[in-house]
């Protein structure tokens, strides 16, 4: 096991913090989606079963990375299995096993959903955060994590200042965070 890979999490967020709606990102912006597969590819990546279902079906499990996927139903591990996926009963497992099968990554990443980012941060599990800022105001009902500006230093911002626009016309710049 790789127990020194440093663990990630990264996803987008609105102004409030929103990340999902109804199980899906309640926005389109391709060069974030570009970015996520650029910082995640031969990485590992953790999700809860509920992201694992969010995505579309031609895309699981990501290719080139091994796909680590939590959930408490033990009749879900065969199908996971089935499908790609390595299962795990909890996010502490589930990053023993991601790191097993490290490899030659840089980072284990977290990748969702809500809950799994909170335990993320309550727990230490994660030193780093990628977070895709966005210049919109989109309801939801599921959350981004507060990130604790005595835990958290905002590393990185690119831009530095302001926003890049995306091909849809929305603003957005990417966020690095590292806990203290």
């Amino acid at each position: 096991m790789n127990g020194n890979l440093p663990v990630g999490m990264i996803w987008a967020q609105a102004r409030s913090g929103v990340i999902g709606a109804g199980g899906a990102m309640p926005w389109h912006v391709p060069e974030d989606l570009a970015h996520f597969r650029h910082s995640t590819q031969g990485c590992p990546v953790v999700m809860g079963r509920k992201t694992w279902d969010s995505l579309p079906e031609r895309f699981r499990p990501l290719p080139q990375r091994t796909n680590v996927v939590i959930t408490g139903d033990a009749a879900t591990f065969g199908r996971l299995t089935d499908s790609g996926a390595l299962p795990a009963h909890s996010l502490p497992e589930a990053v023993e096993i991601a790191q097993s099968h490290a490899g030659g990554a840089h980072t284990v990443w977290i990748m969702g959903g809500g809950s799994v980012y909170a335990e993320a941060v309550d727990a230490g599990i994660a030193q780093l955060a990628s977070v895709t800022q966005l210049d919109l105001d989109a309801s939801g009902d599921t959350y981004a994590p507060r990130l604790d500006p005595e835990q958290w230093v905002l590393v990185e911002s690119e831009p530095e200042q302001g926003w890049q626009i995306s091909s849809t016309g929305l603003g957005y710049r990417f966020d690095t965070y590292r806990r203290r």
